[in-house]
């Protein structure tokens, strides 16, 4: 009897110590994730050497294979498809490191570790090793710290490596934002949080998909510090977590959310789910929220099952959906959402409806009684969120604060002045005989990969396509790309007797840039016995490609090794991996900028490419043209995505085509050329309190009908015309102080801003104008800024001349333009010489006020415009 007591308790013991070494605990998850992870190694059978041989080392312990077939069971398709085991087992190893190395490490319940610290991935970022470097630099910077401040702490670091600067759409990876030291808060979020999750603190990328009181959108970062989850500005530090610039702005947010990659069992409100992630609601942790309940109804009213349903709101100029969900049996779906209005979106079968939702509403109901071909006009007033009061910190504080801001600015601009200068790239264009404008521009823009660029460069000094290659290259490639991968492309071989157009050959050949996916040396790659023409192409992929849209669900473009090596691809990957299939094969190819359609080049053409028959309807169609004019009644120029945009209907709704910045829409009239088809024009007007009105037109396309259209501003009514918006968060440095911000100099007021040409009587004008309202403008207490830009500046000019200037009037240099141009651009002119231009910014950043040139009384103006806000 001992013998049998003493063998159950050592049975015991061992089942205990068993489950001890278990990473997934609980028994019924664990199987969850088992019976996933097999149905995703069985779908990744072209990659299971690559994916899974790390899983037959015998060493590996209970804990690491149970977090690798999580990760597996999980991931986005882009991972199974260009990353490899051994990645994923450093993954692993670091994040379970990190729990071990710091105190807090041992509280973090398993759900959080599992979902914000041992996943690899933020967002749709290049993944890199980040997770191992950052570890070991920060670790003995924070191991002595509180968990809160730790937090703290690795957000400064982070400010010391990385600032705030827009960039185009693809997400850098983390050293790659280090090696640039800026970009924009999709990446300062995902950096700051891969750095806190390398030290063992939960954290996760949060996401405003766009503002409802101004154009634009919005990433920041939540940690979970002792129990919650707090806020905090990415690479933005502040002396306490739940403080940052967008604290108000968040309290007017109509959706606040974030993916959650894996089965996700928080207490969040959860927007949608799938078999392998979450997009859970967090709005409610910023500002009041209201439960936005939706009806789809037929024709004859009765509800629609199985109707999709998107939630938008107005955003540059179109409706953008911010959650989409499915009607239920009663046609009945419902989100979370602020107390603002929304415009509900309903669809099935190509039938639709549309339907604003105030913030009032009870139940919305959507009849789907519009069909794609008929014309119709929409009039909306959206109105917004209203403002909320935030907490302050001490001054004290914020005083602390910006001394170690400074340091943090200089610490970062020092490294930032070991990046190429002029007199280099001269130097360097001297030695090799190029031009040195040409050696410049690709070194200024290379910023801290310049000498990867410089070493490309000199190593291609004889190519004849060396400078045409780069500027086919996005700006970013050149930050962030090796000379070998540039060299994998830039020495294919093109057959002299091809007969390609020779201005094709660089960007349509050459060029290793074809969508938002990150550079890779796919060149050669491709198995063919001999050389494949387009259609061939067409039909390998036709043949091998699995399309899944869904499972790629980061949107990370996949690249095209890695979609012919998994041979399962989203659509848009596949796209890219056509091109790149063509370009291998010396056949010019792209994707058609306003619409993304693949093309190749054949016979003087460009040919749209049909992969099956559901986007049969869309490609090759015959042309239309399109006129577009300025109404007269337009107190300002309209911008495409500022005041309107163009749409084409598609699968049950309208998708805005791509025409941001493009020459054809810089000035009135404007011809298109577009595809027959059934579109949509919507124009809107901003006020200052950040409602819309906004106008919609509905209408068909044909060849040999010419059609124009008017595009007309809607009429603002009892509140002030916003004529464009400038970013608030654009940093400056005035005279003789350090850096600061557009919304610190606004002060929670406004912004009155003047660029000047000191030298010329209209400036000076101006700088004797405005005393007359003094005692006003310093009782407002509101910003008053005075630039001059870099081309202006005169070491005759002597500020305290002009006496009599508010108390607030804060002097700078607008160092080449950049403000100017960034306001220029806001108002849509086009300005050279006409100084001064004058303009005043509300809390938001819209420009409720603007003049050029000589006038009289514009501080009086300005004044009224104020009054008139309040």
């Amino acid at each position: 009897m001992k013998k049998v007591l003493f063998s159950l308790s050592m049975l015991l013991v061992l089942c205990t110590a068993c489950q001890d070494n278990h990473f997934l605990k609980d028994a019924t998850y664990r199987n969850q994730v088992h019976q996933q992870f097999e149905q995703r190694k069985s779908e990744a059978v072209n990659r299971q050497a690559a994916l899974f041989s790390v899983l037959e080392n015998q060493s590996l312990t209970v804990a690491q294979r149970e977090a690798l077939e999580f990760l597996y069971a999980y991931m986005p398709l882009s991972d199974l498809a260009d990353k490899d085991g051994d990645y994923f087992l450093q993954q692993v190893d670091y994040a379970f490191k990190a729990r071990d190395y710091f105190s807090w490490g041992g509280s973090i319940p398993e759900d959080i570790f599992r979902h914000f610290v041992l996943v690899y991935r933020i967002n749709n970022e290049d993944l890199d090793t980040a997770r191992v470097a950052f570890f070991d630099e920060l670790k003995d910077r924070v191991k002595d710290l509180s968990m809160y401040d730790a937090a703290l702490e690795v957000n400064h670091w982070c400010h010391e490596k990385v600032t705030y600067r827009g960039t185009d759409a693809r997400t850098s990876g983390s050293l790659a934002l280090i090696k640039t030291a800026w970009g924009r808060c999709g990446e300062e979020s995902t950096f700051t949080a891969t750095a806190l999750r390398a030290v063992g603190i939960p954290a996760r990328q949060c996401y405003t998909p766009r503002w409802a009181h101004t154009d634009d959108n919005h990433a920041w970062v939540e940690v979970w510090i002792d129990g919650k989850w707090h806020y905090m500005g990415a690479c933005e530090p502040e002396p306490e977590l739940d403080i940052a610039w967008f604290t108000a702005p968040a309290k007017r947010a109509m959706m606040v959310h974030t993916k959650v990659f894996g089965l996700y069992n928080g207490p969040e409100e959860k927007n949608s789910e799938t078999s392998l992630y979450s997009v859970i609601n967090l709005t409610a942790n910023y500002t009041q929220t209201r439960e936005v309940k939706v009806r789809v109804v037929d024709a004859d009213n009765q509800p629609v099952e199985g109707a999709r349903v998107q939630f938008k709101l107005y955003n540059y100029a179109e409706l953008y959906p911010i959650s989409t969900n499915t009607t239920d049996k009663n046609g009945e779906t419902s989100i979370i959402s602020g107390l603002g209005d929304l415009v509900v979106w309903a669809d099935k079968e190509n039938v639709y409806g549309c339907q604003k939702s105030e913030s009032t509403s009870q139940v919305t109901t959507v009849k789907l009684d519009r069909q794609s071909g008929v014309t119709y006009a929409d009039d909306y007033v959206i109105n917004v969120p209203s403002e909320q009061p935030t907490k302050e910190i001490s001054a004290e504080k914020i005083a602390a604060n910006v001394v170690r801001l400074a340091q943090e600015d200089s610490i970062r601009n020092a490294y930032m002045a070991t990046f190429a200068t002029q007199a280099q790239a001269d130097k360097l264009a001297a030695e090799l005989g190029l031009n040195k404008d040409n050696v410049w521009k690709q070194l200024e823009l290379s910023q801290g990969n310049w000498q990867e660029i410089t070493d490309f460069i000199t190593a291609e000094k004889q190519n004849p396509y060396l400078f045409s290659f780069l500027a086919a290259l996005k700006a970013k490639d050149k930050r962030d790309t090796p000379t070998s991968i540039l060299s994998n492309h830039i020495n294919a071989v093109i057959p002299a007797q091809a007969g390609i157009p020779s201005d094709l050959i660089a960007p349509y050949i050459l060029s290793p840039r074809i969508g938002i996916e990150l550079i890779t040396p796919w060149r050669g790659y491709f198995e063919k016995k001999s050389a494949m023409d387009a259609e061939q192409i067409i039909q390998y992929i036709k043949d091998s490609i699995t399309i899944n849209n869904e499972d790629n669900y980061y949107n990370c473009a996949i690249t095209p090794r890695g979609s012919y090596e998994l041979k399962i691809a989203d659509k848009r990957s596949r796209n890219i991996l056509f091109v790149a299939m063509c370009r291998d094969n010396n056949i010019p190819a792209r994707l058609e900028i306003t619409t993304a359609k693949p093309q190749y080049y054949n016979k003087k053409q460009w040919i749209d490419v049909v992969f099956d028959l559901s986007e049969n309807a869309t490609s090759n169609l015959p042309q239309a043209k399109l006129t577009l004019e300025n109404n007269p009644s337009n107190i300002v120029k309209p911008g495409y995505e500022s005041h309107y945009t163009l749409a084409v209907f598609k699968n049950g709704d309208f998708q805005t085509l791509n025409y941001e910045g493009n020459a054809l829409l810089a000035k009135f009239p404007a011809q298109l050329t577009l595809d027959e088809g059934y579109y949509r024009l919507m124009v809107g007007s901003r006020a200052n309190d950040g409602s819309v009105t906004v106008h919609a037109d509905y209408f068909n396309l044909q060849k040999n009908k010419p059609q124009t259209m008017s595009v007309k501003l809607p009429e603002v009514k009892d509140k002030l015309f916003v004529k464009g918006i400038v970013d608030m968060n654009t940093e400056i440095e005035p005279d003789n102080q350090t850096k600061t911000s557009l919304k610190k100099l606004a002060n929670g007021q406004g912004l009155l801003i003047c660029f000047l040409d000191p030298s010329k009587e209209p400036s000076k004008h101006i700088l004797q104008d405005l005393p007359a309202v003094r005692t006003q403008l310093e009782t407002w207490n509101g910003g008053v800024l005075m630039l001059i830009p870099s081309d202006k500046k005169s070491t005759a000019f002597d500020a305290n001349a002009f006496q009599g200037m508010p108390k607030q009037t804060t002097w700078g240099v607008d160092n080449n333009r950049a403000l100017l141009n960034a306001v220029a651009g806001a108002l849509q002119i086009n300005f050279q010489d006409g100084f001064p231009l004058t303009v005043y910014l509300s809390r938001n950043g819209g420009i409720l006020y603007s003049s050029t040139g000589y006038h009289i009384g514009t501080g009086e103006s300005v004044w009224k415009i104020i009054q008139q806000e309040k």
